[in-house]
């Protein structure tokens, strides 16, 4: 039974590992929700269609340095311990969110523009590789008994604060300022307040402590033996890939694509998208631990099973029901109802993916498979679905990339096996 003193401990604990994974997620929202504004600032052309879409590709390509990032700092997590990897991702993040929040357009510095915000998103992607196979994991190893979905369920829950977040300061400012401001420079200024609670968080994870499961391992694997590792369980690796592609892909469809469908499809004010994003926040951080829980008592399989079925059956309707009359409140209420369904899933889904990995390569094997997925699926869902409705003319065509989301979730859910909890070699 925990004291007050050990539960307030655990508390910070959670708060402090958590505050990195905020910053990461707040900076790819803010690019997000302002990706035709920063077209326009780094990628200017006489086609909207196409700076929107050189947008969301850079937005893109900074997940295609997530599995780079998750081998890289994922062994050096495993080798040097939890608190140092942590440390070192919110370093390097710095680096990105700064340098993009500080570059000067296109029309100041020519082609330098769009080339230095690439490489501070492939930066960030670099760090962001580590970043939640290394929270997901430190929140598994000081877990009371028991309660470890609880737990890991914050990793989650932590970025659905930054959406929120970074939601509401793009409400306040869209009522402030008018659009043409907002376009000009008001996309700056959420991105320069990620830049001024740098040092509050690397305050906050630096007084981390390190894991006791870490600290009592007598083994400290070498860079090779986790790569030797990684590459002889590979089929854990790619079965952890389909788990967490229905999670990326849910998410980044309705928090980081909400603003830009809402108002580049379906014609909505930009002030109601934003709005609906902030409540699918709200709803995402109530459902993470309370999901999280359900699954310390009914087990992860059985949740993952039903939800992934539940997506299968209902994505591709609702979309159907929204775009044929688009409004506010049919916005609100599918997104919801998504919400509902990631919220649900993933709560069961990030746990689950810290018992399959072989505990001595648990972050770097964590974190290459949530990478890869989010690589090759979730962070282009915004891209593949303002392609796929330019070339088809089908708006509801985001229900069927759900769709198939959906069943690389089930079939992943149907293979997976946790580990052994003994097990320690490599």
């Amino acid at each position: 039974m925990l004291t007050a003193s050990d539960r307030k401990s655990k508390i910070w604990s959670v708060i402090r590992v958590s505050s990195g994974n905020f910053l990461e997620m707040y900076d790819f929202m803010v690019f997000g929700y302002y990706a035709a504004a920063i077209g326009n600032a780094f990628f200017p052309s006489g086609n909207p269609f196409l700076s929107l879409m050189l947008s969301l590709m850079t937005f893109g390509a900074g997940f295609l340095m997530r599995p780079l990032g998750a081998i890289v700092l994922g062994a050096y997590t495993d080798r040097h311990g939890r608190r140092a990897g942590l440390i070192l991702t919110l370093g390097l993040m710095s680096v990105g969110i700064v340098s993009i929040a500080c570059m000067p357009g296109y029309a100041t510095i020519g082609l330098l523009a769009p080339l230095l915000v690439l490489v501070g998103r492939l930066l960030q992607g670099f760090s962001a590789g580590m970043e939640l196979g290394g929270v997901s994991v430190y929140l598994s190893e000081i877990a009371t008994p028991g309660h470890k979905g609880f737990y890991v369920s914050w990793q989650s829950a932590s970025q659905q604060v930054a959406v929120m977040f970074a939601a509401l300061i793009g409400v306040v400012f869209s009522s402030i300022l008018p659009p043409e401001k907002m376009t000009l420079w008001g996309w700056r200024i959420p991105l320069l307040l990620g830049c001024v609670i740098l040092p509050f968080l690397f305050r906050l994870r630096r007084s981390l402590q390190e894991t006791n499961e870490f600290s009592a391992r007598k083994h400290r694997p070498s860079t090779p033996e986790i790569l030797r590792s990684l590459t002889t369980n590979w089929r854990i690796v790619l079965i952890g890939t389909l788990m967490v592609t229905m999670t990326t892909v849910s998410f980044y469809m309705i928090t980081a694509y909400t603003p830009t469908f809402g108002s580049s499809v379906l014609h909505l004010a930009s002030i109601d998208t934003l709005i609906v994003t902030l409540c699918v926040g709200g709803s995402n951080l109530f459902w993470l631990p309370v999901m999280g829980t359900l699954s310390d008592r009914v087990g992860r399989r059985p949740q993952l099973v039903v939800f992934t079925v539940l997506m299968l059956a209902t994505a591709y309707p609702v979309m159907l029901w929204l775009v044929s009359a688009p409004s506010f409140t049919r916005l609100l209420a599918v997104e919801l109802w998504l919400s509902f369904i990631f919220g649900s899933y993933n709560g069961a889904m990030v746990v689950f993916l810290t018992e399959i990995m072989p505990v001595a390569v648990r972050t770097s094997g964590f974190a290459l498979a949530y990478s890869l997925a989010t690589a090759v699926f979730g962070g282009f869902t915004p891209a593949i679905n303002t392609y796929l409705i330019q070339v088809t003319g089908n708006r509801a065509v985001p229900g069927l990339w759900l769709s198939f989301a959906a069943i690389c979730g089930l079939v992943a859910s149907l293979l997976a096996k946790p580990q052994p909890v003994a097990v320690e070699s490599l």
